[in-house]
């Protein structure tokens, strides 16, 4: 059975500049803003999130189907899905637009300077997850708006268990718009910040937001998650990277460990802990998928952090 894997397919454009932004903005002529900016370092990575945690959940063993619309410049990527071994048959092309992409140029402090082209993105509406046959699980991920209200309300009256994960995409929803997406998901994930924010939007706590869920996942970062489930709060430690060198698709990886678990019939906290270990693999390394941990060395990770093998 397979898991389907709503979400956005982007290029993501990585440029560095050498020297620091604020030599070169003067903040008295911000009124009449007109820079140019030399980057001698520039790379191209397959990204979105749905790409990226398919490659999580494929590196598993798991058997991800990504459900995403993309456009005539996709090509690349699809003969890269399809070296993996990841379901593409739910990608649907949009005639005569571009595959979403962002452009972020990077100065030597770390600030960013980001351009967001959401392009084929913006229909992903245009999908359904009734027409996804052999399913067993699924997750809702960053997406154009009206795609993600589609695609839960479509698991939904699939009687199919998803994940709602709204991550960039928060700040589209109200909070009547997050409670309604809540109480047709079955879990959601959320990083730290993304919590309080749903908080603020909703007016209600953590505790109170689980209730509506058969689990709430809060990741910390380095110090790992927080599970609300069933009235109670499970804290999840941490695994130890290698090394830190790019966050980029940390949070899929994680949800890339979290599907395979619950997809096996694993509890939250298991399912969790192995999420903690696929993100601490993906942090030593640039890019959403460039990380290719043998199934091996994911177990001996995870045996390392938690005492004993996931399988």
């Amino acid at each position: 059975m397979s898991v389907l894997i709503c979400g956005s397919m982007a290029y993501d454009t990585i440029m560095v500049f050498h020297s620091q932004f604020k030599k070169h903005i003067l903040p008295e002529q911000i009124h009449i803003l007109n820079v140019s900016f030399l980057v001698p370092e520039m790379r191209r990575d397959f990204g979105g999130c749905a790409g990226n945690i398919a490659w999580s959940l494929k590196l598993l063993g798991g058997e991800p189907q990504i459900m995403a619309t993309v456009g005539d410049d996709f090509a690349p990527y699809l003969a890269r899905l399809k070296e993996q071994g990841i379901g593409t048959r739910h990608i649907r092309q949009v005639p005569e637009s571009f595959t979403a992409q962002a452009f972020i140029t990077t100065d030597l402090d770390d600030n960013q300077i980001t351009a967001f082209h959401p392009g084929a993105m913006s229909f992903s509406h245009r999908n359904s997850v009734r027409d996804a046959e052999g399913i067993k699980i699924g997750i809702v991920s960053p997406d154009g708006r009206d795609g993600m209200f589609h695609h839960a309300r479509g698991f939904a009256a699939a009687g199919l268990p998803f994940i709602f994960d709204p991550g960039q995409g928060l700040p589209m929803f109200s909070g009547d718009e997050l409670l309604e997406c809540l109480d047709l998901a079955t879990w959601c994930t959320l990083n730290d910040y993304e919590a309080r924010l749903v908080c603020e939007k909703t007016g209600l706590s953590l505790e109170a937001l689980a209730e509506r869920l058969q689990g709430l996942v809060v990741t910390l970062g380095a110090q790992g998650s927080r599970i609300y489930t069933e009235g109670r709060v499970i804290e999840v430690a941490g695994v130890t990277a290698d090394d830190i060198v790019d966050p980029t698709g940390c949070g899929d990886a994680h949800r890339g460990g979290l599907l395979y678990g619950l997809s096996n019939g694993w509890d939250l906290e298991k399912s969790t802990r192995l999420a903690s270990t696929m993100g601490a693999l993906k942090i030593a390394s640039r890019g959403g998928q460039n990380y290719n941990p043998s199934r091996d060395e994911i177990a001996a990770r995870y045996a390392k952090a938690y005492g004993s093998a996931p399988w």
